[in-house]
């Protein structure tokens, strides 16, 4: 093959489509941006910092990030657009040179209890094809061994038009996967009746105890009370033999209750359809406690916890089945892969050699692909949806990432940051919103916003480079190079909490003693068994307050006075200061402004373009009814105390003529947690990631408890917030309370009284102890991955 050879000897003038090398955002204006321009260079790796709640995600998420969606979704056709959701163009003047944006965060993967590690990366579907091929006994497609799909047969008459009508007897088969005893879950379900009526009573005296099943409930306590079926007069233990059937087990039938035509069902497969469908984890909190305390989970006795029925798991590969595939730990299972030379599917093995090998590259390899997506940290949720993303031919594609490096050890950090900048050098530009020094130090460039949270921040307060940062003076800036010292002195324990035989999931056979009165740190690598320990095998009574990684969920209803609890003692105060129902001041109750039913604004439905949300003209965005405002307390109106800071919330509610205990005490907790900023009334959709976690942190530092459990508290926490929380974390084991802390942060290790180190690996190379002690113990062995780092840490402190 010939190559035209060049014969210009200078080099020529750049060509214009060259010029175009950043991204220009001008007047950005979203959440607490303050009119903010900037320019971001392209196919560069850039970070972006800032304290908790400064506007970053708003800069970098629900600006540029939510722009270019946008912008794709309108290349598409009407009908398509249809589909999709709806984006509104963020309020920002000019937005220019936008690329392509492929958005990594950090939200938790579906919580559908059929959804796994392997279903979510399409590994599960190539497993399929693959045992649809080479597996032994032959049983059929690919859905034959997918536990999503059930076994189908029908058989009847049909009539074939062709020349004549003709009729013929047929019959259709399609073999799936899924076991019949659980369908599909893993699973299965035993219900204690006690726990959802009292037997006692008659359905008329209100004898169920489900949440949300109320005695006028029209949907479902008149569906039984008025059915025909049942005597709703009678106590449920007088029922006859009929009448129980019905009661707990009768099939979907066609009633009629006052006249509207109803579905009458079997309160058993009621419960298992409102109930036992939906994952665990993404339940409300009572809920979840209603299904613990109702319902017992266990391993399905069919399948022993494979999803899969018994003819899927009597095909195999080298002895090997689809089920064993599944719970192999995936760096074994890319072995077992590797060791297959089968030129016929030769394309399929590669495929999926790279996927499994990219979890393994990218620190997941300790994971099974039968693991339950809900059950993945954050930060293991977020590494898991890069996986697509590892080798992709793209290039000059946005990649945006919030915070990569959580749930990471430091030993780990390394292996992230190296994959970013691989995404960078194949041309692509790299956004990533972080706060580990390891993860900035990469950075071609940074951005830093502040100088404060919420109204206070919302500005560039610097731009450029790594060590133009440290001498700029910014929060970020002074904070940057900070090391926690070692304890001169640490605590002494008051007992201890004693594990035997732990073996949950990795854990081998782990016998620890937990010390109480201090604070605990548990670490090690990322699937070292630190969560199975801690969660799985502490026992969970009335003084032990967990709280996890678990996201708090809320509508833009939702604001911080009514996810704590705040609101009720505040609508009590006003009540009785005003002679009224309570009631009155919930904009989502009585007193809601009968325009906007409570919301503020007016939406406006544009089907396939963005919807529009305009202020309420009567209400003017405060939400409440103009006869409700004229109620006062301490000179002001509900709307105001709402508008009020959590700082200014705590001096009006501590003192004077609005003094209340209970909403102050709530208002110290939220100041102590660093959210004195924080309006009350702000919606839960506009906070941060790290404004959510100190969010739920401070409720649950309402509960009454000896130990408290946190699992990862630093996450998004500024570098100058940690600091804070380590006080939080003193004045908790000050107070005579118990302190365990699941944490991969050296500043939070160091300042541990006990050090519990799991290791030396992930996966089966993990869950043992590997240290036990004080932080300068570890320091000083260097004997762990965890002490070297801590050591390293420590130095540079010094």
């Amino acid at each position: 093959m010939s190559m035209a050879t060049r014969t210009d000897t200078q080099s020529p003038a750049p060509h214009i489509a060259d010029v175009h090398d950043l991204i220009r955002v001008q007047g950005a204006r979203v959440n607490n941006l303050m009119d903010v321009s900037i320019e971001i260079p392209k196919r560069r790796l850039t970070v972006f910092t800032g304290v908790s709640g400064s506007g970053k995600s708003s800069l970098v998420f629900s600006t540029i990030a939510a722009e270019s969606q946008r912008l794709i979704n309108e290349t598409y056709s009407t009908f398509v657009q249809g589909f999709m959701p709806t984006l509104a163009r963020p309020e920002v003047d000019v937005l220019d040179g936008l690329t392509t944006a492929i958005i990594v965060d950090q939200q938790r993967m579906g919580a559908d209890p059929r959804s796994t590690v392997g279903t979510a990366t399409d590994a599960n579907a190539m497993l399929r094809i693959l045992f649809s091929r080479l597996g032994q006994p032959h049983i059929g497609s690919p859905q034959a061994f997918s536990f999503n799909v059930p076994t189908v047969r029908a058989s009847g008459a049909i009539t074939v038009e062709r020349g004549a009508r003709k009729t013929e007897r047929a019959t259709f088969t399609r073999i799936g996967g899924m076991c019949t005893g659980c369908e599909g879950r893993g699973t299965v379900s035993d219900i204690d009746l006690s726990q959802l009526y009292d037997d006692s009573k008659s359905l008329a005296e209100g004898a169920f105890t489900i949440p949300g099943w109320k005695s006028d409930s029209f949907w479902t306590v008149r569906v039984y009370a008025e059915s025909g079926f049942v005597d709703p007069n009678r106590p449920i233990r007088e029922y006859t033999k009929k009448e129980l059937q019905d009661f707990l087990y009768k099939e979907p039938t066609k009633v009629k209750v006052d006249g509207v035509n109803l579905t009458y069902e079997g309160l058993i497969p009621k419960i298992q359809k409102s109930f036992l469908a939906k994952d665990r984890e993404g339940m409300q909190p009572h809920i979840r406690e209603f299904v613990d305390r109702a319902v017992t989970f266990t391993t399905c006795p069919e399948c022993g916890g494979s999803r899969l029925s018994e003819e899927a798991r009597s095909s195999r590969i080298k002895g090997v089945n689809i089920a064993d595939a599944c719970s192999m730990q995936i760096s074994d299972l890319a072995d077992w892969v590797r060791g297959l030379d089968e030129p016929s599917v030769a394309p399929l093995l590669g495929k999926l050699l790279h996927t499994l090998d990219s979890f393994v590259e990218i620190g997941l390899g300790y994971l099974s692909l039968e693991r339950p997506a809900g059950t993945l940290s954050g930060g293991e949720a977020q590494r898991t949806k890069m996986i697509r993303h590892l080798g992709s031919a793209l290039t000059d594609v946005t990649y945006v990432f919030d915070e990569p490096t959580i749930g990471l050890h430091p030993h780990d950090i390394q292996r992230m940051n190296n994959l970013l900048l691989r995404l960078r050098d194949k041309g692509n530009t790299v956004l990533v919103v972080e706060h580990k020094p390891e993860a900035i130090a990469i950075a071609d460039h940074v951005v830093d916003l502040g100088p404060g949270a919420g109204t206070a921040g919302g500005t560039i307060c610097y731009e450029g480079t790594l060590e133009g940062l440290r001498a700029s003076g910014t929060i970020t800036g002074r904070h940057l190079d900070d090391r926690a010292a070692l304890k001169k002195t640490v605590r002494t324990p008051k007992g201890a909490l004693e594990i035997r035989g732990a073996n949950r999931h990795n854990l081998q056979d782990v016998d620890v003693d937990i010390p109480l009165g201090v604070l605990c740190v548990v670490t090690g690598v990322a699937g070292s068994g630190k969560s199975s320990l801690i969660h799985g095998s502490i026992p969970a009574p009335a003084g032990v307050v967990s709280v996890d990684q678990a996201p708090i969920r809320g509508s833009r209803r939702s604001n911080p006075a009514t996810y704590t609890g705040l609101l009720d003692p505040i609508r009590k105060a006003f009540a009785k200061a005003n002679g009224v129902k309570p009631a009155l001041f919930s904009a989502n109750s009585e007193g809601a402004c009968p325009n906007c039913n409570g919301a503020g604004v007016i939406y406006t439905d544009l089907a396939m373009m963005a919807g529009v949300a305009t202020t309420c003209e009567e209400c003017e965005g405060k939400r409440f009814h103009a006869s409700v405002l004229e109620h006062h307390l301490g000179g002001r109106d509900i709307s105001e105390v709402l508008a009020m800071s959590v700082t200014e919330a705590e001096a009006f509610f501590g003192a004077g003529e609005a003094r209340t205990p209970a909403a102050h005490a709530i208002l110290e907790r939220l100041a102590d947690v660093g959210l004195g900023y924080l309006s009350l009334g702000q919606p839960l959709t506009t906070l941060s990631g790290g404004e959510r976690q100190r969010l739920k942190l401070a409720t649950h530092m309402g509960e009454k408890g000896g130990v408290y459990i946190l699992d990862e508290p630093t996450t998004g926490l500024h570098l100058a917030d940690v600091e804070q929380l380590l006080g939080l974390l003193d004045r908790l084991v000050d107070s005579g309370k118990s302190v365990i802390v699941i944490e991969h942060h050296q500043a939070v290790m160091a300042h541990a009284d006990w050090i519990i180190d799991l290791g030396p690996g992930a996966g089966h190379d993990g869950g043992r102890i590997v240290f036990e002690g004080t932080p300068a113990d570890l320091v000083a062995t260097r004997s762990t991955l965890t002490g070297e780092h801590l050591a390293a840490y420590v130095d540079a402190a010094l």
